[in-house]
């Protein structure tokens, strides 16, 4: 079982930035991709952005694009949310997740618990 720890929420003024981190443990050696997505109260949560493991072709919401920027360390089995530019409307729970090879398209396997972000004029 894949284990996913999330840090670097926080609250913060907006125009600011924050990095998230998650850090994956357990059998990682399936993982095709990994996530981070958001829940806001009352809404639905929303894929922020994605990336495959050999990190090419990154994915972007387009409520983020230019803002945010996804990597990861594969030495670490980390991957990161870099947000820049944060607005009121990012606030939201923030969560990782991971793909294993084989799954179906857009099927995630594996969470974290999740951070908060919470974003203040």
């Amino acid at each position: 079982q894949v284990q996913l720890v999330e840090s670097g929420g926080g609250l913060v003024q907006a125009g600011g930035s924050l990095r998230l981190s998650c850090a994956a443990s357990g059998p990682t050696f399936s993982t095709v991709r990994m996530a981070w997505f958001r829940q806001a109260p009352g809404k639905e949560r929303e894929l922020v952005a994605s990336i495959r493991w050999s990190g090419v072709v990154p994915y972007y919401a387009d409520s983020v694009k230019g803002r945010f920027t996804i990597s990861r360390d594969n030495a670490k089995n980390t991957a990161y949310l870099q947000m820049n530019s944060l607005k009121l409307e990012d606030t939201a729970v923030y969560y990782c997740a991971v793909q294993n090879s084989g799954s179906s398209p857009g099927t995630y396997n594996y969470w974290g618990q999740g951070t908060q972000v919470t974003v203040s004029s």
